[in-house]
């Protein structure tokens, strides 16, 4: 039955493929490497309808409806081909309280991305190694994660999970700023006359001027997001501030390649005591410490959060509310955030991501799954040239066109359709990540751009005027043009490191959190006269901490990664 089932998918993606030859690229089938077997594996049993089967997916990470995939228009051409659906569940509340429940009872969807609690999921053996199924039915899988097998390996020397930061074809980088950076609304800049802010003191008074102008308005100054797992989104800035990029809990020195956490140095001292400041002046929101991840989304689209720190993927979905507002009514451009690379003392900043691989992230194949090798074989239909297309680009005369030299582009009227019910609907929102696919700044072999977003076509095409105005102010047309460019970093990130289960490494980490977690609010909404003591008490804490240990297997891992880099 199972060979059966392989020879009907295949079939259907063969006349998915060439209707989109025939229909979607004027007759003119595009360049491809992917790997198909339809052409030598076609016999009779493959004009029998194929069988239809709905799998669950837990998705620890995106905050979006539940729905089934079969309920976009993306996901219902993936059924046409492979005659599987996704019904997927995201995470509602607490990730360690799910994932916990489901281990508890044993109980798992057919695939899932666990997330920050991968290493739960890994140790309670509820994933199934993907090596044999990968062998068997996964060439497109071999084809794109190939490269990275080695890095992929557990302890045991097997597969469980596919990440999602692979690289494939040359490297294309984010005109977009969808990594780290200071936030501001647009208005406090203008009404500023577009001053270049490079140093956090000047952030923190732009902030505070425009607050003290606007009383009538009830401004909060800053917010900070702490909620779960997210919690890095406060306890990183110490680390760009001074000049470096989301390495995790570590400063990894360029010169000597040492790490270094910075829990408890200087430079989370200096962030910590500006946020106590903030607070002592009204200007920072108390209940970031309580707040969810809905409620600060929420809150970053009430046009009441003048600036923040935080990772444009991260509150993406805020942020494209606040554009999609702007474009049917231009005057709420002025709420839409601008982001800025700020650091302590105006050194080089490092906000943007030198081409990189997460290893410690992504989507496994559970041991409750019903049929690991129909959803193999679906995860292996996505990563082909042609379904990358359509998971990115989408259509071709609908959501893209290609003019007369292969360029992959999109007309004024797309994009301006492109908005987040669009994205919802068609399924962008729900296939753009979390399924195996051609990573970051990947490339396809006719030069174009995976991601629409990174091609400089598309991203020009999709600014608006009151965009194309800022950046004229700040003399750039991209808005990675304000960042410096990325150092190199063979072992980056260093965070996508594996850990084995409870491992020393493992067990700083959560002790870390844990101690972080208990004093960062208490230094920040201190009086500021106790500010220090409450410091030493955190100093007390954290020197419980075998943090000499952590750091050097730190710069033992990242001293192997740059060696291998050299092979």
């Amino acid at each position: 039955m199972t060979k059966k089932l392989l020879f009907v998918c295949l079939a259907a993606f063969m006349i998915f493929t060439v209707a989109c030859s025939n229909n979607g690229n004027g007759g003119e089938a595009k360049p491809s490497n992917s790997t198909n077997d339809t052409n030598t594996a076609v016999n009779s049993e493959t004009e029998k309808p194929v069988e239809k089967v709905t799998f669950t997916y837990f998705n620890g990470v995106a905050a979006a409806k539940d729905t089934n995939t079969n309920e976009t228009k993306i996901g219902k051409l993936l059924e046409d081909q492979t005659g599987v659906n996704f019904k997927i569940e995201h995470l509602v509340g607490d990730l360690n309280t799910k994932i916990g429940t489901m281990i508890a009872s044993n109980a798992y969807p057919d695939v899932m991305i666990p997330d920050a609690a991968i290493d739960k999921i890994l140790d309670a053996g509820a994933f199934i190694a993907l090596d044999e199924l990968i062998e068997k039915y996964g060439p497109n899988i071999k084809r794109v994660y190939g490269p990275y097998f080695n890095q992929m390996k557990a302890a045991d020397g097997k597969i469980y999970f596919l990440p999602f930061s692979n690289t494939v074809g040359e490297y294309i980088p984010d005109p977009n700023i969808n990594q780290g950076a200071f936030w501001v609304q647009r208005r406090v800049l203008k009404e500023a006359g577009y001053p270049k802010i490079t140093t956090l003191d000047a952030y923190v008074d732009l902030i505070k001027n425009f607050v003290e102008k606007h009383k009538d308005e009830e401004l909060t100054g800053m917010v900070s997001l702490t909620h779960d797992w997210r919690f890095f989104a406060t306890s990183n800035p110490p680390n760009h501030l001074a000049g470096y990029p989301n390495d995790g809990n570590v400063i990894v020195d360029m010169t000597t390649f040492d790490a270094k956490t910075y829990a408890a140095d200087d430079n989370t001292k200096r962030w910590l005591s500006k946020l106590n400041e903030l607070n002592a002046q009204g200007l920072f929101d108390k209940a970031s410490f309580v707040d969810n991840f809905d409620q600060y989304l929420a809150k970053l689209t009430s046009h009441k959060v003048v600036g923040f720190f935080d990772y444009g993927w991260q509150f993406a979905n805020a942020q494209n509310a606040l554009k999609d507002a702007a474009k049917a009514d231009p005057t709420q451009d002025d709420f839409v955030y601008f982001p800025l690379p700020v650091t302590f003392d105006g050194q080089k900043d490092q906000y943007l991501d030198p081409p990189g691989f997460v290893k410690n992230r992504g989507m496994g194949i559970t041991v409750s799954a019903k049929d690991p090798v129909r959803i193999i074989q679906y995860l292996d239909n996505l990563l082909t040239d042609e379904n990358q297309i359509l998971q990115k680009w989408g259509i071709k005369g609908e959501t893209y066109e290609v003019d007369d030299k292969g360029r992959m582009f999109r007309t004024a009227e797309q994009i301006a359709k492109i908005d987040e019910p669009f994205n919802e609907s068609f399924g962008f929102k729900y296939y753009s990540w979390n399924w195996p696919l051609y990573g970051g700044g990947s490339s396809l072999p006719d030069g174009n751009s995976a991601a629409p977003g990174l091609q400089p076509e598309v991203f020009q095409m999709s600014l608006t005027d009151a965009d194309k105005m800022i950046l004229d102010k700040y003399g750039v047309k991209t808005y990675s043009e304000m960042f410096a460019a990325p150092d190199n970093r063979p072992w980056y990130p260093s965070w996508g490191i594996p850990k084995e289960q409870g491992s020393a490494q493992q067990i700083w980490e959560t002790k870390k959190d844990e101690i972080t977690k208990k004093y960062f609010p208490k230094l920040v909404l201190a009086k500021t006269a106790d500010f220090d003591k409450v410091w030493a008490e955190y100093l007390e804490a954290f020197g419980k901490l075998d943090t000499a240990a952590y750091e050097k297997w730190t710069t033992d891992e990242v001293k192997k990664l740059i060696e291998a880099s050299k092979q």
